[in-house]
């Protein structure tokens, strides 16, 4: 009993810290990954901190699917199918290439390590963290096409690095060949493609019929395992099946989900990915002080230690831009069908520099046999790994800024934005033009016609240039008397005037109208609106 209790405590600290630094470090503009990192660490010297002992299985099986689920749901499908070759090199192609750059590195530098230990390690560093990429690249305010391509590739090159690292395990302990890992990695898609569509499919048509939001949630919260793990039984990649399965779900619920279900759905997955993706590099600050131990027992020596790990850094570094010059120089010069789909000198850079690690090489270092030659030490230069990609992320807003890289156009998304929602406000007055009208009060047709036509007319006959325009102007005194109707519920309900049912709901509407607003709201000057 006791033991439970002070477990409780220990989570419910370790969920308080991760929320306090991540809120304080987005105030001061501090990376609230590095930021979590270091208070791990420095926590993992004080005494009765208890020092702990990461299991695999635990990121692996319990962190990984759903922080991949939360990603992939949030991805446009669409996109990612119109960058599904920039994706590929990047995703197979460069993880491939950084397998045996970094691999062939250790194996020079590191003491008593075979070659397929390298190459295991090698594939440990080689796929970027989906969730760090994505935040950074949405803070950055990137062009859209680029984001889809690194988001795209950092879900997708899980799958490539851990067939890679399989392939390494087995070579360890016995000999393979090139068309055995050929045959693996196509297994290994075929399979992780399958059950993630599969598990879409069923799930669409079974959240089709669901009307309650709890339930479409609590089913979508189980999705990824349902996902993930059948793939892995079946040989197959179940990093693969849980984006699958997230890019069709994710793409689907706009006919499979109640409007409710689907705010529900993203209110919860947005706190669930918040709290594991900054969990996890507290979690890895937690584990250092036990890595560092078992460094200091049986690794080579500070100063060696420090050489290796800046080799093993410029490795990962140079593999990924030469990787870039390469396919760079393929798009700009090579067959005249490529050229328009490629990517400038300057685009390239920056995704050169894009190459955060995370929470998949955390988990895949974790994953390497205990009989694996200084294994100790190859997990803690898979932390530095980490962290030193996250601070390279740091000098990203800084490469950016030279490069001077077109931003989105807020004004043209927000224009373009307006007329798809103006065209389909004409698709709802046409139908309701339709109607047998018999009975319904005249006020009511009124209003539901002057909504429909409102953007319409706004755009048919914009505002001259010094001031706002019709949406935003309805936009901002909305807001304001949305304010005003809620100040006036809580009055009446402080005056006991209403019943509490009558209170909630009346709430629970000026909430969702407000959330539309939001939702609709324009967007400052300069404003990503990823």
């Amino acid at each position: 009993m006791q033991d439970s209790v002070v477990a409780i405590i220990w989570i419910v600290s370790f969920v308080v810290v991760t929320v306090a630094v991540s809120g304080l470090t987005k105030r001061i503009g501090w990376s609230a990954p590095v930021s979590l990192v270091l208070v791990g660490a420095v926590a993992s010297f004080i005494p009765g901190v208890p020092h702990l002992e990461i299991e695999p299985d635990l990121i692996l099986y319990g962190l990984l699917p759903p922080l991949l689920f939360a990603a992939a749901i949030r991805t446009s499908f669409v996109d990612v199918r119109a960058r599904r070759d920039g994706i590929l090199l990047l995703s197979v192609g460069l993880v491939a290439f950084t397998v045996v750059v970094v691999g062939f590195a250790a194996w020079l530098v590191i003491p008593a390590i075979s070659l397929a230990a390298a190459f295991a390690f090698g594939a440990v560093v080689a796929p970027t963290d989906a969730v760090a990429v994505t935040a950074v690249a949405g803070r950055l305010g990137l062009p859209r096409r680029l984001v889809t391509v690194l988001e795209g590739e950092s879900l997708l090159n899980d799958a490539t690095a851990l067939v890679a690292l399989n392939a390494a395990i087995l070579a360890m302990v016995s000999i393979i060949n090139p068309w055995m890992v050929a045959a693996d990695f196509v297994i290994a898609v075929v399979v992780g493609v399958a059950v993630g569509l599969g598990v879409g499919w069923v799930l669409s048509k079974i959240r089709q019929q669901l009307r309650a939001p709890v339930l479409d949630t609590s089913l979508s919260l189980v999705t990824p395992y349902l996902a993930f793990i059948p793939a892995q039984l079946f040989h197959g990649s179940g990093v693969l099946a849980v984006v699958v399965a997230g890019l069709f779900l994710g793409y689907r619920s706009p006919v499979i989900q109640t409007a409710e279900a689907r705010i529900a759905e993203s209110i919860n997955w947005r706190t669930i990915q918040f709290l594991l993706e900054n969990a996890v590099f507290l979690l890895m600050g937690l584990a250092l002080a036990e890595i560092f131990d078992g460094v200091v027992d049986s690794g080579p020596g500070f100063w060696t230690t420090v050489g290796i790990s800046a080799i093993i850094l410029l490795a990962l570094v140079v593999s990924r831009v030469v990787w870039m010059l390469i396919t760079t120089s393929v798009y700009r010069f090579g067959p005249q069908w490529l050229r328009g789909r490629g990517w400038s000198w300057r685009t390239g850079i920056a995704v050169s520099f894009a190459g955060i690690r995370g929470v998949v090489t955390l988990a895949a270092a974790f994953l390497l046999p205990e009989e694996t030659p200084n294994r100790e030490f190859l997990q803690f230069l898979a932390f530095v790994v980490v962290a030193g990609t996250l601070v390279e992320g740091l000098a990203l807003p800084w490469i950016i800024r030279k490069l001077r890289l077109p931003p989105p156009d807020v004004e043209q998304e927000r224009g373009e934005t307006q007329r798809l929602m103006a065209e389909a406000q004409t698709a709802g007055l046409d139908l309701l033009e339709q109607q047998e009208l018999d009975g319904v009060e005249p006020g009511v047709v009124e209003r539901l016609r002057t909504n429909a036509r409102f953007l319409a007319e706004a755009l048919e006959n914009p505002p001259e240039a010094d001031r706002e325009t019709r949406p935003a102007s309805y936009n901002r005194l909305r807001r304001m008397m949305v304010q005003a109707e809620r100040q006036a519920v809580l009055d009446a309900r402080s005056e006991g005037r209403y019943q509490e049912r009558a209170v909630k709901t009346t709430l629970a509407f000026i909430d969702a109208e407000e959330s539309a607003l939001d939702m609709h709201k324009p967007p400052k000057p300069g404003e990503n609106l990823t």
